[in-house]
């Protein structure tokens, strides 16, 4: 097989011990898996077989964690039930009570809201702070892990990820990354020296909006821990939407060409229409474009409700990615959790729309958004 990321990401197949030779892995909608006898159950705990119980593992939850690992260059992966879910799991590979962690202030606001009230919950402390600014003034005795996003949401900051790593590397630290915007099409952290690496297997792996999952990739150990969090806190993934998953993501690359064209396209059509206050688009990401995400603050040039009440066939959601293009609304969803001085500070405003670019014609996509704006400048 060819090493190539669209080879590689068309033949993520898990290749099968045994059993009938099927050109995909079929899907082991099963809740457990039999024994012969008890030497049969022994040789599960002596890891001379592989499943017992679907909570635990199965050959479906396996290949997904096995083909993200393969395709951001990292040694094993794992998949839970969200994204969320991932990322709750990596963290506490890392951190526990006692621990402190160093996270970007601009984040997912699930993540802000995990970080935020759960973890601390947990006696885990966090502080959240700009990683354009110094990162090192944040870092205690106690710090145990460097936390952020490739491409950030939903204002689409690239983080330098070399800065991320050199940091850690100084201060023996951890580091976790949220690549779930650029997804490894565009970046891949693990490869730079980033130590565990998460994603909302939700948005452009899945890629039709059918499914809900997380994975995590990164060093062995690491990712043994968070295996084992994940069956302990039951945040396993179901067979079905792991096969749903892997399905999507042996179209991830040409899905992923479409969006950032269309995205670049988009952003460069808004960048000068009167009812846009600013146009968010990340530059110089890769090679292979920029992401497929563009954010626009209309704050003080447009309507927000009239624009979102003429936005024809382009959906309003709470979430992002899928083959269609929709947008989505953050301070009144993803971001909510956030404290009104953290958004402000930010620059997430009341006229910020996130717009997840679809793969359907640009110049439909462009219209139908530049008609929604002009119906709503003020």
């Amino acid at each position: 097989m060819g090493h190539n990321f669209d080879t590689k990401s068309v033949h993520v197949t898990m290749e099968k011990k045994s059993g009938v030779p099927t050109k995909v892995t079929p899907i082991h909608q099963t809740s457990a898996f039999t024994f012969k006898n008890l030497e049969d159950i022994e040789n599960f705990y002596t890891g001379d077989r592989d499943y017992l119980y679907t909570r635990v593992g199965n050959p479906n939850t396996d290949e997904l964690g096995q083909a993200v690992a393969h395709l951001e260059a990292a040694p094993v992966g794992i998949a839970t039930s969200s994204g969320l879910s991932a990322i709750m799991v990596g963290i506490l590979a890392v951190a526990k009570a006692g621990d402190h962690i160093v996270a970007s202030k601009d984040l997912y606001g699930g993540t802000y809201a995990l970080l935020a009230n759960e973890l601390t919950d947990l006696g885990i402390e966090v502080s959240f702070v700009s990683f354009e600014e110094d990162v090192t003034s944040a870092i205690k005795e106690n710090t145990v892990l460097l936390y952020t996003e490739s491409i950030t949401n939903p204002l689409l900051r690239v983080e330098d990820l070399e800065k991320v790593v050199a940091i850690a590397k100084q201060h023996h630290l951890k580091t976790m990354i949220d690549n779930t915007f650029a997804t490894p099409y565009l970046v891949q952290p693990y490869t730079l020296g980033i130590d565990l690496v998460v994603h909302s297997a939700t948005k452009y792996f899945g890629g039709h909006s059918d499914i809900t999952a997380g994975v995590l990739v990164g060093d062995e150990d690491l990712i043994a821990k968070a295996k084992a969090k994940t069956v302990n806190l039951g945040a396993n993934l179901s067979p079905f939407e792991a096969w749903l998953t892997v399905r999507g993501i042996k179209t991830l690359s040409v899905r992923m060409e479409r969006h950032v064209k269309n995205a670049a396209k988009l952003a460069e059509a808004l960048a000068n229409h009167p009812a846009v206050d600013k146009v968010y688009y990340p530059e110089f990401v890769s090679e292979q474009g920029n992401g497929a995400i563009v954010s626009i603050d209309i704050t003080n040039k447009a309507d927000i409700a009239t624009f979102l009440d003429s936005l024809d066939w382009i959906k309003i959601v709470a979430t992002l990615a899928g083959v269609e293009t929709s947008v989505s609304y953050p301070i009144a969803t993803s971001h909510r959790s956030l404290p009104e001085e953290s958004l402000q500070e930010l620059g997430i405003t009341k006229g910020l729309i996130r717009i997840s670019v679809g793969i359907e014609d640009a110049e439909d996509i462009v219209s139908t958004m530049t008609k929604a704006l002009d119906q709503a400048k003020k």
